[in-house]
């Protein structure tokens, strides 16, 4: 059975959706709705998936991926270039790289992905299965 949906909570609301205004639609999502409690992301053009959703967090503390709680958010798009445009995008936005693009055959023998750590620190992943 499918995922609905995430939920995610950020620090600030305000600055985590224009940065994924900016991102959601690189990596083939659209705005379902925003009000000033929430915003979320469903997949483009009416496409079955996982919708994104994102909260004012209530409790202040820094993200890390080592901890229990969201491990990271991978995003699958259709090419090796994608993955690689979408870095050049982290790297002008000054995100830490925590790998660069490149191949990773634990992971199946055309996994092809880049990771960093986007708004508020989570970690950010493209892959491309071809």
């Amino acid at each position: 059975m499918p995922l609905g949906h995430l939920g995610v909570n950020v620090r600030d609301l305000g600055q985590a959706k224009a940065y994924y205004d900016e991102l959601m639609p690189l990596v083939g999502f659209e705005t379902f709705f925003a009000t000033e409690e929430e915003f979320s992301y469903r997949p483009a053009g009416g496409k079955p998936g996982t919708y994104l959703f994102f909260y004012p967090a209530l409790e202040d503390g820094e993200y890390s991926r080592h901890r229990p709680d969201l491990q990271h958010l991978a995003f699958m798009v259709k090419t090796r270039e994608e993955v690689d445009r979408l870095h050049e995008w982290a790297v002008k936005r000054g995100a830490n790289v925590l790998y660069e693009p490149q191949e990773f055959p634990q992971y199946g023998p055309t996994y092809y992905a880049t990771f960093w750590e986007g708004h508020d620190g989570v970690t950010l992943e493209t892959v491309c299965h071809r």
